[in-house]
């Protein structure tokens, strides 16, 4: 199949979706990926700096073995599990890219400096990647100016370099924003590091940390985390109960806590306390989450409809999302202002912000 053709021919089932700023990526059985939105920066990976305003397959990975992909905020990332190998491509300032280099792609590359490394996660955030090995260990590279790859230093990193300060500690994954992260040991226990200004980082200030610093049991209530996510400027984590904790940036009421005050310490999510959380993701101001029962909720900024919920308005509290024929929800993923989601009967639906094409329906319109 040619780049710039749609993806058609057999029905194929979606096995993960990804939202960067602008444009979306989906892996499909058979190890099939596409891409669409906003192209610019060679970030679908066809060769090109054209938008698609369909799902398009991505035939430079075809053959590849790909197991999982994963979007930056104008960059993605793609796996390949029985090859070792971590491709990228798109914008490249700031060694997003993990090349060596400040140089956009506009097909995917291997990085070498991952060959042959088994990768359980891998996390970007709008101009920094990290990735997690089968063992715990963590790796970062890309734009580092508030100290986001955890390293110790403020300087960019055009290749990937190992986090030491997690040095004994078994990590099970890690999130990424847009200049700060967050990781959950396979212990429990929640770290943040990079931009603190907003409180994003959970640990009571507003300073940012240049080295992964680890969120206070207290103020987590005693719970152990299971799952944790960024937005642009807060952090969201999944307790092993199922609840959901929220800090840092709430001027559009993206902590979900019925108020637009910034939280400098994780709170636990009362409007959903009854709900067993499965599922988080963070947009630029905005806010999804997945329970249990396939039931989806969002909250946050909503000027594009990104929320889901019918309107404009910006939501300090969680609304629920319903779909067409009550589908339950089995994947989400927050772009910047779309969002998209997997239902249990293999439809994908998207909303928010289209201007690029970003949300595959064939149009560049909001929707």
């Amino acid at each position: 199949m040619a780049a710039d053709e749609e993806v058609s021919g057999p029905v194929r089932r979606v096995l993960l979706i990804s939202a960067g700023a602008s444009h979306s990526v989906a892996l499909l059985s058979g190890n099939i990926v596409c891409s669409w939105g906003r192209g610019e920066d060679g970030q679908l990976g066809h060769g090109d700096a054209e938008d698609r305003l369909s799902p398009t397959q991505l035939s430079a990975l075809d053959g590849l073995d790909i197991l999982s992909v994963t979007c930056g905020a104008d960059h993605t990332t793609a796996y390949s599990d029985s090859n070792m190998e971590v491709y990228s491509w798109g914008w490249g300032d700031f060694g997003r890219l993990g090349h060596g280099n400040s140089s956009d792609l506009f097909t995917p590359q291997p990085i070498k400096a991952l060959q042959g490394l088994s990768i359980k996660q891998i996390a970007c955030g709008d101009s920094h990647c990290l990735a997690v090995t089968m063992e715990g260990k963590v790796q970062s590279w890309g734009r580092n100016q508030n100290g986001q790859l955890g390293l110790g230093t403020t300087e960019d990193s055009l290749v990937p370099q190992k986090i030491q300060a997690f040095q004994g500690v078994s990590i099970k994954m890690v999130a990424a924003g847009a200049e700060h992260t967050a990781a959950v040991t396979e212990d429990g226990e929640l770290y943040g590091w990079g931009w603190g200004r907003y409180g994003n980082l959970g640990l009571g200030d507003r300073l940012d940390r240049l080295v992964p610093e680890k969120v206070s049991t207290v103020d987590l209530q005693g719970e152990k985390m299971v799952k944790v996510a960024c937005g642009w400027r807060h952090t969201i984590s999944v307790s092993v109960s199922g609840g959901l904790y929220t800090c840092g940036w709430s001027k559009y009421g993206q902590l979900g806590h019925g108020d637009f005050e910034d939280h400098l310490v994780p709170h636990k999510l009362e409007a959903l306390r009854d709900s067993f959380i499965s599922q988080i993701s963070g947009g630029w101001r905005h806010t999804m989450a997945l329970t249990s029962d396939g039931k989806l909720y969002g909250w946050g900024w909503n000027k594009f409809g990104q929320v889901g919920v019918g309107d404009n308005v910006d939501h300090c509290s969680p609304v629920q999302v319903t779909l067409p024929h009550e589908q339950k929800v089995a994947q989400i993923s927050c772009g910047w202002r779309h969002t998209l989601a997997v239902t249990e009967r293999q439809n994908v639906f998207s909303w928010g912000r289209g201007t690029n094409g970003q949300l595959g329906n064939g149009e560049s319109i909001d929707w």
